[in-house]
């Protein structure tokens, strides 16, 4: 089974809970904070790898979850990292959002896209312990992982398609250039699947793929032609293979060749490629001679044409010399290198890193940092909370509201969503100041709020 539009719903591994620990040892009852890192969770990975051929596993099994990260232990033990879950993809592979927005173009072998990003592990009480705290009670927790739903779509890399009406010839022409052998029969629609094979001619190795089901209408989804034009677009050079020995009484070659166009033009993107047109089964007398009277025509329209044989093989070679010229002169102003690029779009220099905007009777604050340590807070644990509120003060939230119009009071939520946190802003709780004590996790400041 032949499948290249899947739906990957990835969950990525949640990072594993800091560990809140106290050193103890014989006449050394607090020895210090001794609390490990939560482990990172693992990522959900798309590998290209040459042996894949489909994305028939993803339609069988969508649903791909990563391995959370451990949580820390006490004696400096930080959390193992969970396991990245690298998924398998066929070269030609595209990744798309669900808006439709493509986020990754995997052409080339081992070339890899983070689908799904690992959840950071929670720092434990000793790498949060400074002059201020020397030895917390409390630890961050680990982040969740991100869940993503993406469109994966699977563009055959092959140089040559051969496009044309089912029955034209185009299995038999694969079988007999190549070693693929395509299933053959005198049925339409025999094949289901676009059959790629390697093509040598001369210095030159090229491979071709035969595209099946393109008949009138195929670009509105008739036959099965809108399921793989898109197998055409990463292809150098078109090759219509016309049948001229075809018994339908309505059917003429030239008539064949401008539907065909008219499907690829309606489709679009592929206006700059080359076009070859091979005049098919001249073994058949009446075929061959209608073949040789529609030549001319063939080229008025600038186009090369070629009178071939897949059953005697004649004109096979210079048809196939002819292509891998084309191929190479397309390799030479279309590098594919540059659709395996990387760009990186960093934030600009000095920006907040969050952003806070009035709607109604609610301020919301938005990043992904502010965010981040939202969801790392034990709210349940009142030094965890100070430790927040400080974070959030050296960070401007604190002026950036007040600059925003807030009053004490004001109903202010973190993040959007239903994850956001709401709380109502008090700024008559300091912050940043030096020195808060009482138990480990509590916090001076929040006594009685």
């Amino acid at each position: 089974m032949f499948v290249d539009q899947v739906i990957l719903h990835a969950k990525a591994g949640s990072g594993g809970a800091g560990c809140t620990s106290v050193h103890r040892e014989k006449y050394k009852p607090l020895g210090g904070p001794d609390g490990g890192n939560g482990g990172k969770g693992g990522d959900v990975v798309l590998l290209v790898d040459n042996n894949e051929t489909t994305l028939l596993e993803y339609h069988r099994h969508p649903h791909k979850d990563a391995p959370n990260g451990k949580p820390g232990q006490g004696s400096h033990n930080n959390g193992a990292n969970g396991e990245d879950l690298v998924l398998s993809v066929p070269a030609g592979t595209v990744v798309y959002s669900m808006e439709g927005e493509i986020l990754a173009d995997l052409i080339n072998p081992g070339m890899k896209y983070v689908v799904a990003q690992g959840g950071a592990g929670g720092l434990g009480n000793a790498a949060l312990s400074s002059n201020k705290r020397k030895a917390p009670g409390f630890s961050l927790l680990g982040e969740p992982g991100d869940i993503n739903d993406v469109k994966l779509e699977l563009k055959s890399l092959a140089d040559v398609a051969l496009v044309g009406f089912p029955s034209a010839g185009k299995s038999s022409l694969v079988s007999v250039i190549s070693a693929a052998k395509p299933k053959i029969a005198d049925y339409p629609f025999t094949t289901l699947v676009p059959n790629l094979g390697v093509v040598k001619a001369g210095d030159v190795t090229f491979t071709v793929a035969d595209v099946p089901g393109l008949i009138e209408g195929a670009s509105a989804g008739k036959g099965l032609g809108l399921d793989f034009l898109r197998h055409i677009e990463r292809c150098a050079v078109l090759v219509h293979v016309i049948d001229c020995a075809t018994l339908e009484p309505d059917r003429d070659p030239l008539q064949d060749l401008d539907i065909i166009e008219k499907e690829l033009s309606l489709y679009g993107g592929l206006e700059d490629r080359p076009r070859i047109v091979v005049l098919n089964k001249i073994d058949v007398p009446e075929a061959r001679e209608l073949a040789q009277m529609i030549l001319p025509e063939i080229h008025a329209r600038n186009l090369e044409g070629y009178l071939i044989s897949a059953v005697s093989r004649e004109g096979l070679k210079e048809f196939l010399f002819a292509v891998a010229e084309l191929v190479v002169q397309w390799r030479k102003t279309h590098s594919q290198d540059e659709n395996a690029r990387i760009v990186l779009r960093p934030d600009g220099v000095g920006a907040l890193g969050f952003q806070v905007r009035h709607d109604g009777n609610r301020y919301y604050v938005t990043g992904n940092k502010v965010e981040r340590w939202i969801r790392q807070t034990d709210f349940s644990n009142d030094e965890a909370v100070g430790y927040l509120a400080d974070r959030f003060q050296v960070l401007g939230i604190e002026e950036a509201l007040r600059k925003a119009g807030a009053k004490p009071g004001a109903e202010v939520a973190i993040g959007e969503g239903e994850n956001a946190v709401i709380f109502d802003w008090d700024p008559g709780i300091d912050t940043g100041v030096k020195n808060v004590r009482g138990p480990r996790g509590t916090d001076i400041r929040l006594d009685g709020r």
